[in-house]
């Protein structure tokens, strides 16, 4: 069982983080040859994705922060898949013969760590899954530091990591890219979707609402304090300042703003309409 849970606090935490997630300038040729790569081996992600009802940017991820696209090796550790697995998990797979397909052993790694019975592939339950098969260690020993398997190469992650178990180094840097900023540059070509993109059940990302928040809202109003003469608090909560930035920028108001004059002229007729039948 996780030692963490995923609340609804966590997921804002995940979705405003993967929002707001900028891959570092010095590393965006290396990110963009990673995603050329992949797409190339994209049918055999899906081969081991369709086995287990796992989305294939989800195993194509893994197998870079964990073996460095190594098709040569086992996923589960990065021993040679010409025998069973020898350092933990020792004797991987259990069925079957050797030298094992990378398929074959990707799909027992991925049902070890049971990926297999993972139902949320959402954004943010894909990194709530990524980061507890890494560990936990960095949300619990070093908050401060968020963990460089998801967040190396993009601006969310500086320096400082475990070079070994229980062994931290505060000048060392990460070098494998993370998983979540590899996700991201995916899903900014267009060449993935999560589960639950689009407009939500209660209607678009962006809309006006004093009282809820939203790492959508939030990440709009970061960019909106890049521009001139705009100087919002940074809190998630589309009200009327927010909702007054956006009409700064673009000439309309937030969905829902009572100062939106089509929204309001959508309302009356509408009560129009509802009166009319009633009379």
């Amino acid at each position: 069982m996780s030692r963490i849970a995923l609340t609804p606090e966590l997921q804002h935490e995940y979705q405003r983080l993967f929002a707001t997630c900028v891959i570092r300038p010095e590393r965006t040729a290396e990110v963009e040859e990673w995603v050329d790569a992949v797409m190339a081996d994209r049918d055999r992600y899906r081969a081991v994705g369709r086995r287990l009802n796992v989305p294939w940017f989800v195993v194509a991820v893994l197998h870079e922060a964990d073996t460095g696209r190594d098709f040569t090796v086992h996923l589960h550790n990065g021993d040679p898949l010409t025998e069973r697995t020898r350092h933990l998990p020792d004797g991987r797979p259990v069925e079957g013969e050797p030298p094992f397909t990378w398929e074959d052993s990707a799909a027992d790694a991925l049902c070890l760590h049971h990926f297999d019975q993972w139902p949320d592939w959402s954004i943010a339950g894909i990194l709530f899954k990524l980061e507890g098969h890494s560990g936990w260690s960095y949300r619990l020993h070093r908050p401060d530091v968020l963990s460089p398997y998801l967040w190396n190469f993009s601006t969310h992650y500086h320096q400082g990591k475990y070079v070994a178990d229980d062994v931290w180094n505060e000048t060392a840097v990460a070098q494998r890219c993370g998983a979540a900023v590899l996700l991201r540059r995916l899903a900014e070509r267009d060449l993935i979707e999560f589960a639950g993109d689009g407009e939500s059940a209660h209607g678009p990302l962006l809309r006006y609402a004093e009282t809820e928040t939203s790492p959508w809202v939030e990440a709009l109003q970061q960019f909106l304090n890049t521009l001139p003469g705009i100087y919002l608090k940074v809190d998630g909560r589309a009200g009327p300042r927010t909702s007054a930035a956006l009409h700064k920028l673009t000439g309309r108001y937030l969905l829902g703003d009572p100062r939106d004059s089509d929204t309001k002229l959508l309302v009356d007729f509408d009560l129009t309409l509802i009166t009319g039948k009633l009379g």
